[in-house]
């Protein structure tokens, strides 16, 4: 049984995969857990693994999560980096500053849906990634949806903190629906124009695929063709771990 893991910077989403991907499991991120309070917190999900795949976005962990599956389950885990096939050409000034998350999901929009794509990973950080032939020709990052509300209530001393909803209208009549009226039609509308944006600059017709624990906030508001895989990242780890087999 080959285990998925997906480290971002909220939380780590964990999978098994036994010719298909199981149920996801989801824990809050923390850098000061240790091995021993990894384990604890993981061993449900990992117990019975021949072999583990890491996508990490917080290097602070990568030691913990190696040392973790060596001490308990004698297995060396894989890490998304330099040296790993891929599959993925990345045409980008540095590309060792391209993240594993966004290689491993290319990695999987290729395998299963087509060669010309934006990704649009929506997490700590809303990305758009574009894709064609093969190749990460670009990158634009900004704040993600969460931090966009967190920073908000925040900075603002008459909000209080709110879970999202989709919103009726896009105009609100009172506090909450407006937050979310403003948050996510924002939200929604900033992707279509990045992706048009895109469109222009590159002068394709790439699919829009979007990803990540906050796409289901956004997907119903989309006026977009576009393709919702909250999988996408685990289904390329194990695109990427097939691709290290052969």
């Amino acid at each position: 049984m080959l285990v998925v893991i997906d480290i971002g910077n909220s939380n780590i989403v964990l999978a098994q995969y036994t010719n298909q991907l199981g149920p996801t499991y989801r824990f809050t991120t923390d850098k000061t857990k240790s091995v021993d309070e990894y384990y604890v917190l993981l061993r449900d999900v990992l117990n019975g693994a021949d072999d583990i795949i890491v996508s990490s976005v917080v290097p602070e962990l990568n030691i913990i999560i190696k040392n973790l599956a060596i001490k308990y389950y004698d297995i060396t885990p894989i890490f998304v980096g330099p040296g790993i096939k891929t599959g993925i050409k990345i045409i980008v000034d540095n590309p060792k500053e391209v993240g594993s998350d966004l290689v491993a999901s290319a990695a999987a929009v290729l395998d299963e849906y087509t060669d010309n794509a934006i990704v649009v990973d929506m997490g700590t950080a809303t990305t758009f990634t574009y894709i064609e032939h093969k190749i990460i020709k670009g990158v634009a990052i900004m704040a993600g949806l969460v931090t966009q509300r967190d920073a908000l209530v925040h900075n603002a001393s008459q909000l209080s903190q709110f879970e999202f909803t989709t919103p009726k209208k896009v105009l609100g009549t009172n506090t909450i629906d407006c937050l979310n009226s403003g948050l996510l039609y924002g939200h929604a509308l900033m992707i279509e124009a990045m992706a048009r944006k895109i469109q222009d600059e590159y002068k394709t017709s790439p699919t829009l695929i979007v990803t990540g624990g906050a796409s289901r906030f956004v997907k119903d508001l989309l006026s977009y063709d576009t393709i919702v895989d909250e999988l996408l990242l685990l289904k390329g780890l194990v695109v990427i771990y097939q691709k290290n087999q052969k």
